[in-house]
């Protein structure tokens, strides 16, 4: 994953997040995915998320892994 589709993905994290009024907390809970990974994830300098990961991601806000990675348009 390079950098520009990591921050792309950073955004979208923050974003659908907040429209959802989650904490990185209450998202970690809800996904499975470890708190301190979220931060990595929506951080300034955001590392690589894995499949797996995206999934329990979308899972958690309820959508579908595509309109996770639409980055480009609304949830």
């Amino acid at each position: 994953m390079n950098m520009g589709t990591k921050l792309k993905l950073a955004v979208r994290l923050r974003e659908l997040r907040k429209k959802r009024g989650y904490t990185q907390e209450k998202l970690s809970e809800l996904s499975g995915v470890d708190y301190k990974h979220i931060q990595l994830l929506e951080g300034k300098n955001p590392s690589g998320a894995t499949i797996d990961t995206l999934e329990k991601l979308a899972n958690a806000f309820r959508i579908s892994l595509s309109k996770l990675l639409n980055f480009k348009g609304k949830a």
